[in-house]
């Protein structure tokens, strides 16, 4: 009863952004990239989880990836399988490290740090910002290690130093729309046991029905369908165009950016009306 009516105070007691007056939007940005720069200090401290979940990605390019190149199973055009794969790779890995961002959340609810940081001044919108932007700099250490492997595995990488740029900000962006989602499912569910197993159930609908590991005109009719609304989908294809050689952006970079970036302010926006409830 006590943290509930903490938390309706604050609620009450937190005023709308002012975007108007720039000293409040410094302020906003301030707190976010707090917010940010506290969570990534935990993985500097303990890699353990990004290095085991490296694993993942080298196995799916060094063993499925060679045997379906070698099979020819999949036609990809001009594109070698291999470097047709390698960007749905490195989605698919920032992808699983971000949905399952909520269980940081849940962990901290039940160790009293949301509680904590909802009576700090700083808006809902940049605590959940600042989570976010925390779990997209996570898939930039998986990028690192799939353009590592990629390149020993002899993958036709484009090492403009501007592309790779553009692929970091891709990455990031798509990883943070899904911590976003992963944070709205945790003030949902907020029990880590449930949360795994909905966590389960989401990544491989999202991985298959996506552009990663075929082209979406080798799919059936309904699951182009899907396909078109995956967000991760978008995100491939920007990679695609941007990582390897020869690879091109068969919806248009501008369109996938602003797939991604339109998603994450919705997810955002809903997930810090629902921050609050993740307390009571």
């Amino acid at each position: 009863m006590l943290e509930a009516a903490t938390v309706r105070s604050v609620e009450r007691a937190a005023p709308p952004i002012a975007w108007a007056e720039p000293q409040l939007v410094l302020r906003f940005l301030s707190d976010t990239l707090t917010i940010a720069e506290s969570e990534v200090r935990k993985v500097i401290r303990d890699p353990f989880e990004l290095a085991t979940r490296a694993i993942q990605p080298v196995l799916w390019l060094v063993v499925f990836g060679e045997v379906l190149a070698q099979t020819r199973a999949i036609a990809t055009g001009s594109l070698p399988y291999l470097d047709f794969l390698t960007p749905g790779v490195l989605a698919q890995s920032a992808l699983f490290i971000a949905i399952f961002y909520g269980i940081a959340v849940i962990w901290e609810r039940d160790l009293g740090v949301v509680q904590k940081m909802l009576v700090s001044p700083a808006p809902r919108v940049a605590l959940v910002l600042g989570k976010a932007l925390a779990g997209g700099l996570k898939g930039l250490a998986q990028a690192v290690i799939v353009y590592v492997v990629a390149f020993l595995i002899g993958v036709h990488i484009r090492l403009d130093p501007l592309a790779m740029l553009a692929v970091g900000g891709i990455v990031v962006l798509g990883s943070a729309l899904f911590a976003s989602f992963s944070m709205i499912v945790a003030c949902l569910v907020r029990t880590r046991e449930r949360f795994m197993g909905i966590g389960q159930v989401m990544t491989m609908p999202l991985f298959f029905a996506s552009s990663a590991i075929y082209p979406v005109t080798a799919m059936p009719g309904w699951l182009q369908a899907v396909a078109l609304v995956n967000p991760l989908t978008y995100m491939v294809d920007a990679i695609r165009g941007l990582m390897v050689t020869g690879g091109t952006s068969e919806h248009g970079l501008l369109l996938d950016a602003s797939v991604l970036a339109v998603g994450l302010v919705l997810l955002v926006a809903l997930a810090s009306r629902l921050y609050p409830r993740l307390a009571q």
